[in-house]
């Protein structure tokens, strides 16, 4: 397993009293694996430290408001693709097919979409896959990124470490004023092709 996906995805999850505890082992793991830069590795210490000092009641409050209140900041990649329209259902029962095809089993309540199942997916990987696989959805945690970035939240490291571990750079970047350069109206649109998952088109713009 590639623990960085792992632990990245465990950090984007609901807070729990759990993952509270965990906050300082998970950032000496993510520096024994050597994955993430020293930039990037800075960043996710900082949220680390952060909610380490914070009541898990507050931390549980922001990321309800941050994550379920509204769309912009939302971990799950479809709401970004396909909004409401009826190609997301389809989408979700592919890559749930996906996942089986690789012996992931989701439980009731997981939604194949969202960002830290996904990064829990890649985890099992290759390493080459998995930075392959990434770079498909990569244009889209770049704009919840550039999001976390215009509000300056602690949670803008996340997505920051994950882009970093893609096969492609995004698109379009953030300017280094924390507010996104040329944001697509939507984000699969430089894409041949809707975002696919799967091992035969992980990235239609990866040549």
């Amino acid at each position: 397993m590639i623990k960085t996906y792992k632990i990245l995805s465990l950090l984007l999850s609901y807070p729990s009293e759990e993952l509270q505890a965990f906050l300082p082992e998970a950032v000496r793991e993510l520096s024994a694996e050597g994955l993430l830069s020293e930039e990037h590795l800075a960043g996710v210490r900082e949220f680390a430290d952060h909610w380490n000092s914070h009541d898990l009641i507050d931390w549980q409050a922001e990321y309800v408001q941050l994550f379920d209140s509204g769309r912009a900041a939302s971990l799950y990649i479809f709401e970004h693709l396909k909004g409401d329209s009826k190609d997301r259902g389809q989408a979700m029962v592919d890559l749930t097919e996906h996942y089986r095809s690789r012996d992931m089993q989701l439980s009731a309540h997981e939604l194949p979409d969202y960002l830290p199942v996904f990064l829990e997916f890649l985890s099992s990987l290759p390493p080459a896959e998995a930075a392959e696989t990434l770079a498909g959805a990569v244009n889209v945690i770049s704009l919840i990124n550039s999001r976390l970035n215009d509000k300056q939240n602690i949670y803008r490291y996340l997505p920051g470490a994950v882009i970093s571990l893609s096969a492609t750079a995004p698109d379009w970047q953030p300017s280094s004023s924390g507010t996104a350069e040329s944001e697509p109206e939507n984000p699969d649109s430089s894409y041949d092709e809707p975002v696919s998952f799967s091992n035969e088109n992980p990235c239609s713009n990866c040549k």
